[in-house]
C-alpha cells in the first residue's frame, strides 16, 4: 500500500511538472483541426471541412458539431455526425468545437475550440507575366507569396476566362485551369489564335485564398519555339523529344519517353534536379560552353568532343544533342529559357545536312 501511495504521489508531481501535459481526458475528441475549401472567391470560401480524433475510451458514437460566427455569440449545434470528419457547405463559422456522446446520447467529453485564422491569407502573388506557346501559355510569377510565409503556404490556383467581343475579360466565364506549387505553369490545349485571361492565386495549408494577382491577358500562335517539355515522374506522355523523321513520324515533336525512335528525355534526379538524358545509344548531348547564352543563335557551331548520355538542366544555357538517323550524324541546339520544377521551356534549332556542324534556328 505504502509503494501504491508513493507512485501516485509521482504520478501527481509529474502532473504538475512544468512543461509536462497532462494525460488527455479518454473521452474528448482531440486534434480538431480545418481546412477550408477555395472556391476563387477570396472573401467566400465554398465550404470548410473539420477533422478529429475519436476519444481514446472508444465509447463515442455520434458527433456534434457546435459553431459561433463571433466570440460574443452563444455557441449554436450545427450538425451531429457519426463520422470524425464535417463537411460545412457555405461561409464557415468562426469558431467550432466537437462534443462526443455514447450510445446512450449522453454528453461525453468536448474537444478544444478552433478558430478559422484570417492571419493565415496570404498576399496576392506579383508581376503575373505569360510566354505565347503553340497551343498554349505559360504563366510566371513571382514568388513573394512564399516568400511571405514558407511554413503557411500550400499551393497556387490559375484561374482563366475567355474574352468578350469588346476585348474585356468574361467576368462570368473564369474557371479553375488546374494547381501548382511552383512559380510557373503551363496552360495546354488551347486553341490558337484565341485570347484568354489567365489570374493567379495562392492558397495557405488551411484553405485560405488570397487576392487575385493581376490578369493577363495571351493569345497562342503557331510556332516551332518555346517547346515544353515535362519531367518523365510527372507527365510521361509529354517528356520525350525528336527532332526529326523516324518512327514518331513528326519533325522536333514531344512524345512519350517510351515512344520508339525518341531523341532525349527530360527525368528528374533524385535531388530534384531536371536533366536532359540521351534516349538511345545513337543520341548524346552536351552542354555548350560554361556560361549562358544570351540567344539560340549564339550556338553557332557544333562542338567535335565532349558528349555524354545526359547533361543537367539550367535556365538560360545551350545545350547540343549529337543524333544519328541511319548512317548520318546530325546536330541540334537547344537554349533552355525557363526551368521549372517539373518541365522546362526551350527552343531548339537543327541542321538537317548530315554531318554538318553548322547549326541554323529551324524556320517557322
Amino acid at each position: 500500500m505504502r509503494a501504491h501511495g508513493l507512485f501516485l504521489l509521482m504520478l501527481a508531481a509529474m502532473a504538475c511538472e512544468p512543461g509536462l501535459a497532462a494525460p488527455t481526458d479518454p473521452d474528448e475528441p482531440t486534434d480538431l483541426a480545418y481546412q477550408l475549401i477555395p472556391s476563387g472567391d477570396p472573401n467566400s470560401p465554398a465550404g470548410i471541412v473539420l477533422q478529429w480524433t475519436p476519444p481514446r475510451s472508444g465509447l463515442a458514437v455520434t458527433y456534434d458539431v457546435y459553431s459561433r460566427s463571433s466570440t460574443h455569440d452563444e455557441f449554436d449545434l450545427r450538425a451531429t455526425t457519426t463520422s470524425p470528419s464535417f463537411h460545412d457547405a457555405g461561409f464557415p463559422q468562426l469558431q467550432y468545437y466537437i462534443q462526443a456522446l455514447d450510445a446512450d446520447s449522453e454528453n461525453m467529453g468536448r474537444s478544444d475550440i478552433v478558430e478559422v485564422d484570417e492571419r493565415n491569407r496570404l498576399p496576392a502573388p506579383h508581376s503575373l507575366t505569360s510566354v505565347t506557346l503553340n497551343g498554349g501559355v505559360e504563366l510566371r510569377w513571382d514568388q513573394n507569396a512564399y516568400d511571405a510565409a514558407p511554413l503557411v503556404f500550400d499551393l497556387y490556383r490559375i484561374y482563366s476566362t475567355s474574352v468578350t467581343a469588346t476585348r474585356a475579360c468574361d467576368q462570368a466565364a473564369w474557371s479553375l485551369e488546374g494547381t501548382t506549387v511552383s512559380d510557373g505553369f503551363v496552360s495546354r490545349n488551347l486553341p490558337n489564335g484565341v485570347t484568354r485571361c489567365f489570374a493567379v492565386s495562392a492558397i495557405s495549408r488551411d484553405g485560405h485564398e488570397s487576392l487575385w494577382s493581376g490578369v493577363r491577358e495571351d493569345t497562342p500562335r503557331f510556332d516551332a519555339r518555346s517547346i515544353v517539355l515535362d519531367a518523365s515522374d510527372v507527365r510521361r506522355g509529354s517528356s520525350g523529344f525528336v527532332f526529326m523523321p523516324g518512327a514518331a513520324g513528326a519533325f522536333g515533336v514531344v512524345v512519350s519517353d517510351t515512344t520508339p525512335g525518341t531523341d532525349v528525355v527530360l527525368e528528374r534526379r533524385t535531388d530534384g534536379a531536371l536533366w536532359f538524358r540521351a534516349a538511345r545509344a545513337e543520341s548524346r548531348v552536351t552542354q555548350y560552353g560554361l556560361a549562358p547564352v544570351s540567344e539560340l543563335t549564339s550556338i553557332d557551331r557544333a562542338p567535335l568532343v565532349g558528349y555524354a548520355d545526359a547533361a543537367r538542366v539550367s535556365a538560360g544555357y545551350g545545350y547540343v544533342f549529337r543524333v544519328q538517323y541511319g548512317d548520318a550524324v546530325r546536330y541540334a541546339a537547344v537554349r533552355v529559357v525557363h526551368v521549372a520544377a517539373d518541365y522546362v521551356l526551350f527552343d531548339f534549332a537543327f541542321q538537317n545536312q548530315g554531318g554538318s556542324g553548322e547549326l541554323l534556328r529551324m524556320p517557322p
